[in-house]
């Protein structure tokens, strides 16, 4: 697929179908692309910033040009628009989405005889942000990408995309449906919902006052980032993946079950072994490439409480064209180290911000 010679359209233009049309638009500038969403400040947002060619208030037949079509509405939304495109696009188009629930949309796409031309994907990249205004030219970039061709989708074709998919930055990867929702099931919906309920825990027993929310801070702010995930499509997603996660939320309430247990029985052994081979586990996990959650860079530094202590690192930062995203003081820090806390935009600024802080003598510790 040669991507400067093609008519691509996108049906959807948030985070990932704007990124997505964005990254096309960067590396392969002669394509063509059409967009349609139902937010229509988000087509004129990418027509303006040059990423689309020409954008449409409602599936237009001009998509009978594409040659190539994303489909990046929530899951629902997709089967319907894939039912109207059915009667619009060459038999030659190839069409994908980037759901991450595959099951219901192969399901669709076989009852209406579009497996030859069809290839479900999923690029595992995501944010708590949302929308076209967030959407980057590099967030494909190291990121996994699951394709999940049918068994009657030509090989050729599949070979073509996925040549495609890895010349935009990603690392394709190839699965069969069911096998594709079982893995986000475990790696991402479970732990959206986790997370979720960890956020609802602390806000039931908030009743002195919202105490527990000022506490709160620090470490468990971090591991609820992922609460704050638009709810419309988090709905979609547990709807079209029940199965899978209430089977993996089934063993954990087991393995919680048996937790509780061990800690009536005062078992201390169970529970360093629970600990321990969990932190084992973890910290075997890859750190160099991008899965479902986006890595927030960070670091932070032990400063003394004087006054210009903060100007006077931000400034050794500023002085060597290193660019702060964020930056503030850790009131909560049982689960980090460091009063100040430095974001960064990448790990190559987090990786030389640490280093110019240490050379001046700073205590630095790198999240």
């Amino acid at each position: 697929m040669n991507g400067n010679q093609m008519t691509i359209g996108f049906i959807g233009l948030g985070l990932i179908g704007g990124s997505i049309a964005k990254t096309i638009r960067r590396i392969h500038p002669d394509s063509i692309i059409y967009g349609f969403d139902t937010d229509l400040p988000s087509c004129k947002m990418a027509k303006q910033d040059g990423t689309l060619n020409r954008y449409f208030e409602k599936l237009d037949p001009s998509y009978k040009d594409c040659e190539l079509i994303f489909l990046c509405a929530p899951v629902s939304n997709n089967i319907e628009y894939l039912k109207e495109l059915n009667e619009i696009v060459s038999p030659d188009c190839l069409i994908t989405d980037v759901g991450s629930v595959k099951g219901p949309m192969q399901q669709a796409v076989k009852a209406l005889g579009m497996e030859e031309h069809f290839i479900g994907g999923h690029p595992m990249v995501g944010s708590e942000k949302t929308g076209y205004s967030n959407a980057s030219d590099h967030l494909l970039e190291n990121a996994y990408y699951f394709l999940t061709p049918s068994r009657n989708t030509q090989f050729q074709l599949s070979a073509r995309f996925s040549s495609f998919i890895q010349g935009l930055g990603a690392l394709a990867v190839s699965l069969q449906p069911e096998e594709h929702d079982f893995i986000t099931a475990s790696i991402s919906h479970v732990p959206h919902i986790i997370a979720a309920e960890l956020v609802h825990l602390v806000r039931r027993s908030d009743h002195n006052n919202g105490m527990l929310k000022q506490l709160a801070a620090g470490g468990f702010k971090d591991i609820t980032r992922i609460a704050s995930s638009s709810p419309v499509m988090w709905e979609q997603i547990c709807m079209n993946n029940s199965e899978n996660i209430k089977e993996i939320l089934t063993n954990m309430v087991s393995d919680l079950n048996e937790v509780i247990r061990k800690l009536d029985e005062k078992n201390g052994s169970y529970i360093n072994e629970y600990f321990r081979t969990a932190g084992e586990y973890r910290n075997s996990v890859p750190d160099h490439s991008i899965g479902l959650f986006n890595k927030v860079h960070k670091l932070y530094v032990d400063i003394p409480d004087e006054p210009g202590t903060i100007a006077t690192a931000a400034s050794q930062l500023a002085f060597n064209n290193i660019s702060i995203k964020n930056i503030g003081i850790v009131h909560n820090r049982e689960f980090e180290e460091g009063v100040l806390e430095i974001i960064l935009y990448d790990e190559e600024s987090c990786a030389k911000a640490a280093a110019v802080l240490r050379e001046r003598n700073y205590t630095v510790h790198l999240r």
